[in-house]
């Protein structure tokens, strides 16, 4: 096989070829051998491997794996619009009389999306339109996400902040999980919960996700997130942070969103992502103007 080059899509044989990377880099190890640093396509997940574990991927399994990212796509968007309309019909039935000639409007949260993988980011950044969420989104590579955040805080003043990318558990053994130094890339994710969390204490007033594939769960929340991944330390979707970002965006001021109908709400469910009740950031307005 030729040599590999930064944005190849590959497949590692030693894991059956089940996650499409996009090649990063190349290193050596430390006996002087070639290591390929790589990215999930779909999955917030880091990895590296030798070359002759892997294999370029051909057009079809591309084919199916680009399928299947747009069904997941589009079932979530299917259930989100779902509840949203039936959010919807039971507000209009709850109103009273005379406010019923007054158009409401919506005003949902807000959202500060940082992520260390650029194409996620644009991924997001189209759902959150799709959604009709205002977002506004920043690529920075995760060991300096904790630099960036504060200045980044002030400035955009979000209701809801995003701080994802890649991850992965590199150590084994039980101990190894709770040794954060046995994982990637989440001493950046704690640090950025602690720093949202010195920028603004409550949890209600700023709702923060952070985390990525396997990332450590407990002290992420610990650090001052409301949500976070990945409670069992599997592998999570691209979209996972948006879909809960959605969940707290549109559930109402004076309701508390429920733990399981925001894990319910992403990609991969309680084994991915997790959290604690957190005051949703929808506010309805009145009336709307014709201008």
């Amino acid at each position: 096989m030729p040599e590999l080059a930064v944005g190849d899509l590959v497949i590692r044989r030693s894991h059956g070829g089940d996650i499409v990377f996009k090649v990063m880099g190349r290193e050596n190890d430390e006996r002087g051998g070639a290591v390929y640093t790589l990215r999930g396509l779909h999955l917030r997940l880091l990895a590296d491997a030798p070359p002759d574990d892997l294999e370029r991927v051909d057009a079809e399994h591309l084919k199916q794996e680009i399928i299947r990212n747009e069904n997941v796509h589009n079932e979530s968007m299917r259930r989100v619009m779902m509840r949203r309309s039936l959010e919807f019909e039971q507000r209009e039935f709850s109103r009273a009389e005379p406010s019923k000639k007054y158009t409401f409007f919506d005003v949902p949260g807000r959202v500060l999306h940082i992520d260390g993988d650029e194409d996620y980011l644009k991924m997001c950044l189209k759902t959150y339109g799709q959604l009709n969420i205002e977002a506004e989104g920043r690529y920075i590579e995760e060991d300096k996400q904790p630099d960036a955040l504060m200045a980044l805080l002030k400035e955009y003043r979000p209701d809801i902040l995003v701080v994802t990318g890649h991850d992965a558990l590199i150590g084994g053994g039980k101990k190894g999980f709770r040794d954060i130094n046995n994982y990637r890339t989440s001493k950046y994710f704690v640090r950025c919960a602690q720093i949202a969390r010195e920028f603004q204490p409550s949890r209600d007033d700023l709702v923060v996700f952070a985390g990525a594939c396997q990332s450590y769960f407990e002290a992420i929340l610990a650090a001052g997130a409301n949500f976070a991944s990945s409670p069992t330390r599997i592998f999570i979707h691209a979209y996972d942070p948006v879909f809960i970002a959605e969940k707290v965006a549109f559930t109402p001021i004076g309701k508390t969103v429920d733990v399981s109908d925001a894990i319910t709400a992403s990609v991969t469910g309680a084994e991915g992502v997790g959290g604690v009740e957190t005051r949703g950031k929808f506010r309805l307005g009145m009336p709307k103007s014709p201008y």
